[in-house]
């Protein structure tokens, strides 16, 4: 098969970064609040604007939505990265950079318009009550929660709730057909930004981080303690689709590979003043092999981590050119419970290079340039993508890096043919899980005797199960040959079948055994293995 260009919905994938891309950091203004926000003539318009539209026009007009378009409209005059949370987002908002919401403890489907329980976070409140896998929940208090027009939002809106509060839930439990009530004690509830952890090798450790979160580098660092444990002498960190999160997050996460003084980043705001990071002695991973993983959906604080290792001479970066944010954002409260993140300041590299891409040309040019890049070839060829001399850097040991658009990785790995990124787009679509749902609810009693250890080991995806899949996507309108990758979809039908059984870890141990930058990582690693045994021969004699 001829590699063809990738084109898997390249606009929704921009859209996404654009709401995703950030990095906060906890920087502060000089001037007073009294200073910055005096009267003057230009915020006297806008008010006295607002206000006659609101009294004297002659139809009723809902004027917290015309401020809501006036804001978005000035935002977008600055750069792409300058963004308006609404009221109605901000909790949402918070909860993904905190880490953790107080709820009930469950991941679930609105499966034929009623709650499935898929699993309960471990020791979490509906653990500990006794709820399982594929418990329907009906009621909550008194609020059905079944039937047609039942979002998630507003399923998840009445299992919230303050910490310490009780809810009473009516749940039907299909495989011992019985319907029973039980009262559970809302908890904090952590949403997970390191999304799994495992050993690819006696010695190699494997992280994937999904977003910069107030909890990341806690989480980051109880992974890292469980793999050293385990043996893990060097570390893959999966930075992938990752598209940022806190400034200080990453410095931290930097920090665990780079030797005390080495320069972490550097800010500078618009009257110039310049702010230098360095790294500590609190690093528990430096002079270890590290490889990190990043490709066209990596922004922003994950850049800063592959930026700053790159630039030290530490580790090896491998992948794609990263999406290409170097500008810092700083939140902040509107007054009526809205917030704006506003563009303070831009990053730059240790050798002093800046990795945003241009934006004066507006948003949407700035978007369709990204979304070029599955267009123009550098997705699957490295000598594709386009860099300027003027931008070029050089690192202590004399390796070329450059500037403008994106860390450029040391390894490339290309993307996969149309068809095979349609395969892998299958997990974020949900089609395997969805499947996987369906199949263990007719009937979970046949994999109870399996443990972890077993499942990795011995089970297979048969025929069965294979056809069955692919006849339930015919029926849903994808149509490609998908016996062409049947031993790739039987292991992603395994890990799905993994990830509902056992957790994330699973799944992703068992799905990295097909993952082209895993291989190469793995290939990138055998010289190494091989010249630390020959210098441990050599020592030895």
């Amino acid at each position: 098969m001829n590699r063809k260009h990738s084109y898997i919905l390249p606009t929704i994938i921009a859209a996404a970064i654009a709401l995703g891309v950030f990095v906060g950091g906890k920087l502060h203004f000089n001037d007073s609040p009294e200073k910055l926000f005096t009267t003057n003539s230009k915020k006297d318009k806008l008010n006295r604007l607002i206000d006659y539209i609101d009294y004297e026009y002659v139809d009723e007009i809902n004027t917290d939505s015309i401020v809501d378009v006036t804001v978005n409209n000035i935002l977008e005059k600055l750069d792409p990265h300058s963004v308006y949370i609404p009221k109605r987002e901000m909790d949402e908002v918070s909860e993904n950079m905190k880490g953790d919401f107080v709820g009930i403890g469950i991941t679930f489907y609105s499966y034929k318009d009623t709650i499935s329980v898929i699993r309960t976070v471990d020791d979490g409140p509906s653990f500990l009550k006794g709820i399982l896998p594929g418990d329907r929940i009906l009621v909550a208090d008194n609020d059905t929660l079944f039937g047609r027009g039942f979002g998630s939002d507003r399923i998840v809106e009445k299992l919230k709730g303050k910490k310490g509060s009780y809810v009473q839930l009516t749940v039907y439990r299909r495989s011992e057909d019985r319907t029973f009530k039980v009262t559970i004690k809302r908890d904090v509830v952590p949403i997970k930004s390191v999304e799994s952890y495992f050993m690819m090798t006696p010695t190699m450790g494997y992280i994937k981080v999904n977003r910069f979160a107030e909890s990341t580098f806690k989480e980051f660092k109880v992974a890292l303690k469980e793999l050293r444990k385990k043996g893990a002498e060097k570390l893959t960190l999966d930075l992938r689709d990752n598209p940022g999160g806190y400034l200080g997050i990453a410095e931290q996460m930097a920090d665990e590979f780079l030797e005390d003084g080495k320069l972490i980043l550097f800010t500078k705001n618009k009257k110039g003043k310049i702010e230098n990071i360095y790294a500590t002695d609190k690093g528990s991973f430096e002079d270890k092999p590290i490889y990190v993983l990043i490709n066209e959906r990596s922004a922003s604080a994950s850049e800063i981590i592959a930026g700053a290792l790159q630039d030290n001479d530490v580790g090896t970066i491998v992948g794609r050119r990263s999406f290409g944010k170097g500008l810092v954002q700083r939140e902040m409260e509107l007054g009526d419970g809205s917030a704006v993140r506003l563009t303070v300041s831009r990053y730059y590299t240790p050798t002093g290079r800046s990795i945003q891409r241009a934006y004066e040309n507006g948003n949407k040019d700035y978007y369709k340039k990204f979304t070029d890049r599955y267009h123009n070839g550098e997705l699957v060829s490295v000598d594709s993508i386009k860099v300027a001399d003027s931008l070029k850097f050089t690192t202590p040991k004399g390796r070329v890096v450059y500037g403008g658009g994106g860390i450029i990785p040391d390894v490339f790995v290309p993307i996969g043919t149309n068809e095979e990124e349609a395969v892998e787009s299958m997990d974020s679509y949900g089609w395997l899980s969805y499947f996987i749902f369906e199949h263990l609810d007719a009937d979970r009693q046949r994999y109870d005797d399996f443990t972890q250890n077993e499942f990795i080991r011995d089970f297979k995806v048969d025929d069965i199960l294979f056809d069955r899949f692919v006849d339930y996507l015919m029926n849903r309108g994808l149509k490609m040959n998908f016996y062409d990758f049947e031993d790739q979809l039987k292991l992603y039908l395994k890990a799905a079948l993994a990830e509902q059984l056992f957790g994330a870890n699973v799944h992703a141990k068992i799905k990295s055994t097909s993952d082209a930058m895993l291989k190469k990582v793995l290939d990138l690693d055998r010289p190494m293995i091989k010249q630390a045994e020959a210098d441990k021969i050599e020592t030895n004699n």
